[in-house]
C-alpha cells in the first residue's frame, strides 16, 4: 500500500448555488446552499485515502465546531490525524464557493488556522514524513513551512509532490529544486513560467521551463481536456473521461490524491497514474460538494475502464 503524507489546508466550505456569477453591483438570488468539508489539503488526503493509500495529515484546526467536524471527517476517512494540532488563536479555515449552473466555480478563502502551521509543526512531524512514500503540499499554508517540509522529505528520500495552488509568483527557487513532481493547472503553469497554455506545444514549453527550474517531472491539468505529463525522458497527453459536470470544486484535488495512491515513488508509471487520476476526477465533478463527491476505489474501478493494480 502506498504511504502518503499531506501537509495542507483544512477548510469548511459553504457552497452558494447561483445561476451565474453576479456582475459588479448586482444582486442575485441563490438557488441552494450546502456546507461541506474542504480545503485543498484535506480534499487531497481524502482522495488518497478513498483510493486506498495509507494516508497521514499535517495541519491545524481551530478550537471550534468546524475544527471538530473536520477532524471527525478525516478520521472517518481513515486518515492518521496525529499531526493535526488545535489552535486557540484562530478559527478553522473557511471557503465560500460561488457555483453556477454550468458547474463552474469562484472561491473566496479565509485561511484561518491554516496560516498558523509553523516550522515547529514540521519538526514534530518528522517521523510521519519519513514513513511516507510521498509528501504532498499546496499553497494554502505558509511557504516557509512548505520549504522546511520539503527539505526534510528530500533528506530522508521521500518523493515530493507540489500543487502550486493558489498560484503564486514569489517562490523561493529552492522549493522547485526540492520538488520531484509539480502539478499545476493551466493558469498556475502560466503564473510560474509566463507561458500561456493553449495547446500541447505550449504545455511542452511550460513543462520544459519548470524542469529547467529544477523539478524532475511535471503534470499540467487542463480541466475537461485531460492532463499533460513530462519528465526529462518522455512526455504525453492523457485525455479526460467525458462526463456532464455538476461541480468542479474538488476535481484538481481528487486528481492529485488519486494520482499519489497509484504512482510509483520513482514516477516510473506516470502515464498510468494520470489515467487513474483522470478517472477519479471525472467521478468527482458529477456530484455536488468537495469532499462528499470524492470517489472510493471501488467506484473508480466499477466500470472496468481502469484496471486494478
Amino acid at each position: 500500500m502506498t504511504r502518503v503524507t499531506i501537509l495542507g489546508s483544512i477548510n469548511v466550505d459553504t457552497i452558494l448555488q447561483i445561476p451565474r456569477l453576479p456582475k459588479p453591483g448586482e444582486t442575485l438570488a441563490m438557488s441552494g446552499k450546502q456546507v461541506a468539508g474542504g480545503g485543498k489539503g484535506a480534499n487531497q488526503a481524502i482522495a488518497a485515502a478513498r483510493a486506498e493509500a495509507d494516508t497521514a495529515f499535517i495541519g491545524k484546526v481551530g478550537d471550534d465546531a468546524n475544527g471538530k467536524m473536520m477532524l471527525k471527517a478525516l478520521q472517518n476517512a481513515k486518515i492518521d490525524t496525529t499531526q493535526i494540532s488545535t489552535s486557540n488563536y484562530a478559527d478553522t479555515g473557511e471557503a465560500f464557493i460561488l457555483l453556477d449552473d454550468n458547474g463552474q466555480n469562484s472561491i473566496l478563502v479565509d485561511g484561518g488556522t491554516n496560516q498558523e502551521i509553523k516550522i515547529g509543526d514540521i519538526e514534530t512531524a518528522h517521523e510521519t514524513i519519513e514513513n511516507a512514500d510521498f509528501l504532498i503540499t499546496q499553497f494554502e499554508t505558509p511557504l516557509t513551512t512548505t520549504l522546511a517540509a520539503f527539505r526534510y522529505a528530500k533528506s530522508v528520500g521521500v518523493t515530493t509532490i507540489l500543487n502550486p495552488a493558489p498560484a503564486k509568483t514569489d517562490l523561493d527557487p529552492e522549493l522547485l529544486k526540492l520538488t520531484d513532481l509539480i502539478v499545476p493547472n493551466e493558469t498556475e503553469s502560466e503564473t510560474l513560467t509566463g507561458i500561456k497554455v493553449t495547446d500541447e506545444a505550449s504545455m511542452n514549453a511550460a513543462a520544459t521551463a519548470l524542469i529547467k527550474q529544477g523539478v524532475k517531472a511535471v503534470i499540467i491539468t487542463v480541466g475537461a481536456k485531460g492532463a499533460y505529463y513530462q519528465t526529462k525522458a518522455n512526455h504525453g497527453f492523457v485525455k479526460a473521461f467525458k462526463v456532464d459536470a455538476v461541480d468542479t470544486t474538488a476535481a484538481g484535488d481528487t486528481f492529485i490524491g488519486a494520482l499519489s495512491s497509484r504512482l510509483n515513488s520513482d514516477l516510473s508509471n506516470l502515464p498510468a497514474a494520470v489515467l487513474f487520476a483522470n478517472k477519479a476526477s471525472s467521478l468527482t465533478v458529477q456530484k455536488l460538494g468537495a469532499q462528499p463527491s470524492i470517489p472510493h476505489l471501488s467506484e473508480i474501478l466499477a466500470d472496468g475502464e481502469i484496471k486494478k493494480a
